[in-house]
């Protein structure tokens, strides 16, 4: 399990709108409902940033403390951050759900076939992406170093969560037309 040292980039803070310190907020996060009053968020592992108050239907923010334009400022550009711990408490998950950080580094296999290790996800609307760094064997056998590989029922048979292994079907051939 990541510690709460380790940060989630889940949005980043735009221009400053109207005279209270109100700024745009672009969210990096399937989980909008994670930004509401009085949830902390960090700009880094040190500098937390509490929300005094968050508009969902116009994406804007105002941090404790940031009162003013001028003072709200300062924070535009950044990017907002969250633990591993938090994220787990404020963002329910439904049946067979994962987060991306619960993929990051499980192994893939197919059938008996170890394919490789999933080094990233990649959003391409409508679906997510697993970013595969082949396995050395099949590296040996001229596959190319990485393949995506869809994150959708036709590919993904199941995910082991404890033993950190999806579990794919068609995948392989995914990998030799690559």
């Amino acid at each position: 399990m990541k510690s709460s040292k380790d940060l989630i980039k889940v949005a980043q803070i735009g221009k400053g709108v109207g005279l209270k310190g109100e700024l745009k907020l672009h969210i990096k996060s399937d989980f909008p409902m994670q930004f509401k009053k009085n949830n902390t968020f960090y700009l880094s592992k040190d500098k937390p940033l509490k929300i005094e108050n968050f508009n969902a239907k116009r994406a804007l923010v105002k941090f404790e403390g940031y009162d003013t334009p001028e003072e709200a400022s300062a924070l535009t550009n950044r990017f907002l951050y969250t633990t591993y711990e938090d994220t787990l408490k404020n963002c329910p998950l439904e049946k067979d759900e994962y987060f991306w950080f619960d993929l990051m580094g499980a192994k893939v296999t197919e059938g008996e076939t170890l394919l490789g290790e999933v080094e990233n996800i990649e959003r391409f609307e409508p679906n997510d992406f697993l970013v595969v760094k082949t396995d050395d064997k099949l590296l040996l056998e001229g596959y190319p170093k990485t393949f995506l590989i869809p994150y959708i029922e036709r590919y993904i048979v199941d995910f082991d969560k404890d033993k950190r292994v999806i579990h794919s079907k068609d995948a392989l051939d995914i990998l030799k037309n690559s």
